[in-house]
């Protein structure tokens, strides 16, 4: 909207208030409303604004730039209620958001009568291209699911990296997807154990895709631990116990 189109939206204006419209406000409205054409939408707006009750009778109604533009957009969304996109066989992306962008800015201005009456179900189905994407994710269609199955097909379908993104396989464990481990015994307030600051290296294991240990294995990996706690053993000082009573 230019200067002398916000120019004459000021004048139609003043046949519900009497403003004086003026060269400096037809600039201030022109600016505001820069990316609002001077449209029969836009005075519509305006004797939408000028014919609904004011919540403050006592008020005086005096209408503002911002008013046209949220009016005049519901008077365009209105047109699209019952708007519903028909695909056509073997659209490409862009060519389904070109034809929907210029369908919708057809029924929204005016130019092309808008839908009246509910859509009939099962028309107006969604493009292949969109229906093929949810399908890579594991949507399939509005089929029924209870909470629990809709859960394990979330956790199925999205994956958390490193090794939560696995349960645990450690039988004392199997913290769940997500869940951190759990150490050894509980109390009331955690019955599970308390929340392990490293997840299991069986866990570890799985997450990096690698097989259980052997017997063997175990049996190598527990001797080096008891190695390692000893060697940290004989690397402790011996303390000099001393007799208080006798030192006294």
């Amino acid at each position: 909207m230019n200067p002398t189109e916000a120019a004459a939206l000021l004048a139609h204006c003043s046949g519900f208030d009497n403003r004086q419209p003026s060269v400096a406000a037809a600039k201030s409205w022109a600016a505001a409303l820069h990316d609002v054409p001077f449209d029969q939408d836009a005075r519509d707006a305006v004797a939408s604004y000028y014919t609904t009750p004011s919540q403050n009778p006592n008020e005086r109604l005096w209408i503002l730039p911002h008013h046209i533009k949220t009016l005049r957009a519901k008077i365009r969304s209105k047109r699209l209620e019952n708007f519903q996109y028909e695909p056509v066989a073997d659209e490409s992306v862009p060519e389904y958001l070109a034809r929907l962008r210029g369908q919708t800015q057809a029924i929204a201005s005016g130019r092309v009568p808008a839908p009246t009456g509910q859509l009939a179900p099962g028309k107006g189905e969604p493009p292949r291209e969109l229906m093929a994407g949810l399908s890579d994710l594991g949507w399939q269609g509005n089929r029924t699911v209870d909470g629990d199955e809709l859960e394990v097909e979330l956790v199925d379908t999205v994956r958390r990296s490193g090794p939560l993104g696995v349960e645990c396989p450690v039988e004392k464990c199997r913290a769940a997807i997500g869940k951190p481990c759990k150490g050894p015994g509980g109390s009331d307030k955690q019955p599970l154990g308390r929340p392990r600051s490293k997840p299991h290296s069986a866990r570890l294991r799985a997450a990096n895709g690698e097989g259980e240990l052997t017997a063997g294995q175990l049996a190598v990996q527990e001797q080096a631990i008891k190695a390692r706690s000893a060697q940290f053993l004989a690397d402790i000082p011996d303390v000099e116990i001393v007799d208080e009573e006798a030192a006294s």
